[in-house]
């Protein structure tokens, strides 16, 4: 039989080999009746620091009868449970092979799970191959060149590609262990799949999405990359065909027409000529809420100590945080995306236009810890009932920010000390990036961000603007069945306005990759 147990508790430097008799403890058996086991899952309880725990939950299948019911966090595993099928491909003719728009995270589970059920998908993708957009990246940060259609956001492996490969998700989703299998086996290292906060890092994250779309190819999948979507063709509310257009930033780049009447829309967050492409051609969109703030960095050897107390700072991992506060004025503000042993990074798409990011590597060695110190952006804010609103009202600030760092891609930013007093030339450049409500509401969370990380409001600490692409600032509208207002049409993942991070848009892509196939034949 194959049983699961929580809160099997250690000390930091028990080795992990001494776990199967803790487990025999608890279930009242003997270490050598556990037939095999393996860790579910691995957290770490730092709350009564410097005494910190490593919590583990353990599976385990045993020749013995054991009763959960009388064995304290034990529970029987069915394991036919835990595997999710897809859907009896449909019976409507599919005319043509699904198209999928987008190669970040949701398109690419997308793509993957279009292709292992036979649908040979294309994947359209705006932005280079990996490979070139690594060189794209690299010559924006060593010289300022921006490509708009090659950077940080746009690309193979979209956004997620250049932070910090986290995989937590706040979502319930029976797929996450899915995508998290789908990742390791492309390299992403087994830790991923017990670690409570499993993170790829992008050094390592470019190469599993590599090996993920060579995956995709090997089923019979295709991916065209620097593809454009350029024009929708719909007829009688169907889609019947795309527009794209091949190297859109060259002077060679040509449009063609492709038939197609399935196709699974996943831009990405970024894609705001997409966003007005799209409106124009007839989808219903809405506004929706985001997110704008700043970077704030501190030491991460400070972050360690005031997490884990300093007889363990060293000992484990690099810590993390999170944070939230209600100011005054009613604005919620918050960590978001904090990348221990990280940078930060400009991750612009516009020339003009200014804003900012995290990233990390596997090791999350650099010293520093950022992270976005975010205020919630609501659509009353826009001052505008135009879809589109939220997107001018980024543009706004980010070329505000722009101008604020000297119109040359240098991110504005100040000393913590003089954030707070507001008095200084580089600080007016940093509020001055901001609304001012945001600005307002995130000096007044620092003080007591202070009293709860020791340290967090060190007057040497660096604060860097402007953050706004924390999420979509509309939301592409679908029903029940995952389907637009347009027939054919299957908006989905972060772009789209439904997911927030790797995990969630990759879960949500797999099941628009459904939602066509229990529809149609296979093409």
């Amino acid at each position: 039989m194959r049983y699961r147990i929580s809160q099997i508790k250690t000390d930091i430097d028990v080795p992990v080999s001494d776990i199967p008799r803790r487990v025999a403890a608890r279930a009242g058996i003997k270490t050598e009746e556990i037939i095999k086991w393996e860790i579910r899952r691995k957290s770490i309880d730092s709350r009564r620091k410097p005494y910190i725990q490593l919590v583990y939950t353990v599976d385990f299948v045993t020749s013995k009868r054991l009763k959960p019911g009388r064995i304290k966090n034990l529970e029987a595993v069915d394991e036919s449970s835990e595997r999710i099928l897809p859907p009896e491909p449909g019976t409507e003719v599919l005319g043509s092979r699904p198209v999928v728009i987008g190669m970040g995270p949701c398109g690419l589970f997308a793509g993957l799970e279009l292709a292992k059920q036979g649908y040979r998908p294309i994947i359209i993708e705006r932005g280079p191959a990996m490979e070139d957009r690594v060189q794209a990246v690299d010559l924006f940060k060593n010289k300022g060149v921006l490509d708009p259609e090659a950077n940080m956001l746009f690309g193979e492996g979209g956004a997620g590609t250049f932070s910090d490969g986290k995989l937590a998700t706040g979502i319930k989703d029976s797929l996450i262990r899915q995508v998290l299998t789908e990742f390791r086996d492309a390299g992403a290292g087994d830790d991923i799949m017990y670690l409570a906060k499993p993170h790829i890092g992008t050094d390592v994250l470019r190469e599993v999405i590599i090996n993920l779309r060579k995956k995709i190819e090997m089923l019979g999948g295709e991916v065209r990359f620097s593809t454009r979507l350029e024009n929708l063709i719909i007829e009688d509310g169907r889609l019947t065909g795309i527009q794209i257009c091949s190297d859109p930033c060259s002077e060679n780049g040509s449009i063609t027409t492709m038939q197609c009447s399935a196709m699974i829309l996943a831009p990405g967050h970024s894609a705001r000529d997409t966003f007005k492409m799209i409106l124009n051609s007839g989808l219903d969109m809405k506004q929706k809420p985001f997110s704008i703030g700043v970077r704030m960095e501190h030491p991460q050897e400070m972050i360690d100590i005031a997490q884990y107390g300093r007889e363990n700072a060293g000992k484990l991992p690099p810590a993390d945080y999170r944070l939230a506060y209600k100011a005054s004025n009613g604005r919620g503000v918050y960590s978001f995306c904090m990348c221990p042993g990280g940078e930060v990074v400009v991750c612009s798409t516009e020339e003009g236009e200014l804003c900012v990011n995290g990233m990390s590597r596997r090791k999350r060695d650099s010293g520093t810890a950022n992270s976005g110190i975010l205020c919630d952006v609501r659509t009353e804010d826009f001052g505008s009932d135009d879809v589109l609103a939220g997107v001018y009202f980024q543009e706004k600030y980010e070329r505000l920010a722009f101008i604020n760092g000297g119109s040359d891609f240098t991110a504005p930013s100040c000393s913590m000390g003089d954030f707070i007093e507001g008095e200084s030339a580089a600080a007016r450049r940093v509020i001055g990036s901001l609304p001012g409500f945001a600005a307002e509401a995130i000096r007044e969370a620092v003080p007591d961000f202070g009293r709860r990380i020791k340290g967090y409001d060190d007057a040497q600490a660096v604060v860097t603007a402007v953050e706004t692409r924390s999420s979509s600032p509309v939301r592409i509208l679908r029903g029940e069945r995952g389907e637009s207002n347009i027939s054919g049409i299957y908006p989905a993942g972060e772009g789209a306005g439904y997911a927030g991070g790797i995990t969630s848009a990759a879960c949500d892509g797999i099941r628009a990759a459904w939602r066509v196939i229990e529809r149609f034949e296979r093409p």
